[in-house]
C-alpha cells in the first residue's frame, strides 16, 4: 500500500527511480540497485543501502552490465532468472558500496514498462543472510511490475510534455518590447479544460528592412484575437491566423485591407475553419509623446481607452468578424493616446466570465471599465495584472470559463521618456 502509494506520486523520471532503490533497499535486500535503460549504450544507476539515508548515483556501458549475472537479459525485458541459478560469488566489485563484504544471495528482475522494460532492479543480500525464497521473489515481481509501470509512465509524460512543449512554443504569444516611446503588456489565460493553450491570441508585428524600403510609412501592428472554440485545435488555428498575418504583413500594412485579406483566406481554407474575431491597429509613434492607433475592429469587442485622468473611453462599433461572410465591414477607429493614456484590447472571455457572490453573474463591460479606472496612473505591467487578478477573483469554482486575453498599448507617460541623447525607450516585459 505504501509502496504504491509512493510510487504514483510523482511523473518524474529520476523520482520514480529514485523511490524505487528506497523501497527496495528498505524492505527487500541489503543492497538495491535500479538500473535504468541505456541510451548510446550507457545505464544510468542508482543504488540504496539497508539502513543509510541517501543514494549512489552513477553510469555502466553495457559490457559491465553484461558483468552481473541476468542483468543484461533483465534489460532487455526477459523474464527473471529465479535467484537460485544466479552465481553471487560472481557480482563484480562495482555493483556493491564500499566495505559491503562477500554477497550470499542475488536476484535480478526486470521492471516492465509500456511495451519497452523500463530498466531492471538488481538485489544483493549478504552472506549468512536470508536467502531469496519463492514467496519473496514473488513479492518482488509484484514490487517491480508497479515500479516499472511508474518508470514507464513518468516516462512517457515527460515525452509527451516535451513534445507539447515544442508544439506549443510557437503558439505562445511573443514579447511586446521594442517600440520606442510605447509601453504594451498582455497577459493570455486558457480555459481550465484547454490546458495550456487556447483560442485566444495577441501579438506584435515589426515591419522589416525590406517592407520600410517599399515603403518607408509602413508602422508596427498590435492585434487580439479570439478563435471560436477552446482547446489544441482552436489554438492550432490560432497560430495558422498568427502566421497568416506575419505573411501579409510583407505585402500590405493597412489594418483594414490586412483583416479583408485574412478573411479570404480563412474562406479559402480547404478545412472548414472556425469563425475569427480580432482587432488589428497600426501604431504611430509621434515626436511629442503621443500614440495614434489606427483600428480594424472585426466582430471583436471594441477597445476601451483609459484616459490619464481616470477617464474611461468606449469605442461601441464592432464589424463583422471573419471567416464566415465573404463581404465583410470591419469598424475603424483611431484613438490619440496622450502621453500616459492607455488603450486596452481583450476578448469576450473577460467580459462573459461568470462567477462573482451568486457565481452566475456576468463578469460585464461596465464592471470592467470601473476596474480598468482605478488602474489610472499604473504602470502598462502593473495594470494588466490588477486587471487579470480581478477578473480571475470573480470566477466561479466549478463554471466551464472561456479563455482570456488581455492586451494594453500605452503612449509612454513623461517620466518613462528618454530626453533626446539620452538613449532608446524601454518596454515593459
Amino acid at each position: 500500500m505504501e509502496a504504491g502509494r509512493r510510487l504514483s506520486a510523482s511523473l518524474n523520471t529520476r523520482r520514480c527511480a529514485r523511490t524505487t532503490t528506497e523501497l527496495a533497499a528498505a524492505f527487500l535486500a541489503d543492497v538495491a540497485m535500479v538500473v535504468l535503460p541505456p541510451t548510446r549504450r550507457r545505464a544510468g544507476w542508482l543504488r540504496g543501502v539497508a539502513g543509510q539515508t541517501g543514494l549512489e548515483e552513477g553510469e555502466i556501458d553495457l559490457a559491465a552490465a553484461a558483468e552481473v549475472p541476468g542483468l543484461a537479459e533483465a534489460l532487455a525485458g526477459f523474464p527473471p532468472v529465479p535467484s537460485r541459478w544466479l552465481d553471487s560469488t560472481q557480482t563484480p566489485v562495482w555493483l556493491l558500496p564500499e566495505g559491503f563484504g562477500p554477497v550470499g544471495h542475488l536476484l535480478v528482475t526486470p521492471l516492465p514498462g509500456n511495451g519497452v522494460p523500463a530498466g531492471a532492479l538488481v538485489l544483493a543480500r549478504r552472506e549468512g543472510a536470508e536467502p531469496f525464497d519463492d514467496k519473496t521473489e514473488a513479492l518482488v515481481r509484484v514490487f517491480a511490475a508497479r515500479a516499472g509501470a511508474a518508470i514507464s509512465a513518468a516516462v512517457l509524460y515527460q515525452e509527451q510534455s516535451a513534445t507539447n512543449a515544442i508544439l506549443t512554443g510557437d503558439l505562445l504569444p511573443p514579447p511586446l518590447t521594442g517600440l520606442e516611446g510605447v509601453r504594451m503588456a498582455g497577459s493570455l489565460r486558457a480555459s481550465q479544460q484547454a490546458g495550456l493553450i487556447g483560442g485566444d491570441f495577441y501579438d506584435f508585428y515589426l515591419p522589416d528592412a525590406d517592407a520600410l524600403r517599399e515603403d518607408p510609412g509602413r508602422r508596427p501592428l498590435v492585434t487580439l484575437g479570439d478563435v471560436c472554440g477552446k482547446g489544441a485545435r482552436a489554438a492550432v488555428l490560432a497560430g495558422q491566423v498568427r502566421h497568416s498575418l506575419r505573411t501579409l504583413l510583407l505585402v500590405e500594412g493597412r489594418p483594414e485591407r490586412i483583416v479583408r485579406l485574412l478573411n479570404r483566406s480563412l474562406l479559402a481554407s480547404p478545412a472548414k475553419s472556425p469563425f475569427v474575431t480580432m482587432v488589428l491597429g497600426a501604431v504611430h509613434s509621434a515626436p511629442d509623446g503621443h500614440t495614434r492607433l489606427e483600428l480594424a475592429i472585426a466582430g471583436h469587442p471594441a477597445p476601451l481607452v483609459l484616459r490619464a485622468d481616470g477617464a474611461v473611453e468606449e469605442i461601441t462599433d464592432r464589424g463583422t468578424l471573419l471567416g464566415a461572410l465573404r463581404t465583410i465591414a470591419p469598424a475603424l477607429a483611431t484613438v490619440d493616446l496622450a502621453p500616459g493614456d492607455v488603450c486596452l484590447f481583450y476578448s469576450d472571455g473577460i467580459t462573459e466570465a461568470f462567477g462573482g457572490p451568486t457565481g452566475g453573474e456576468m463578469y460585464g463591460t461596465a464592471r470592467l471599465k470601473a476596474d480598468l479606472a482605478t488602474c489610472a496612473g499604473m504602470p502598462v505591467a502593473a495594470l494588466v495584472e490588477r486587471l487579470e487578478q480581478l477578473n480571475t477573483g470573480w470566477l466561479a469554482d466549478g463554471v466551464e470559463q472561456d479563455d482570456r486575453a488581455l492586451l494594453a498599448v500605452q503612449a509612454a507617460p513623461p517620466a518613462a521618456r528618454v530626453p533626446a541623447g539620452g538613449g532608446s525607450g524601454g518596454e515593459e516585459r
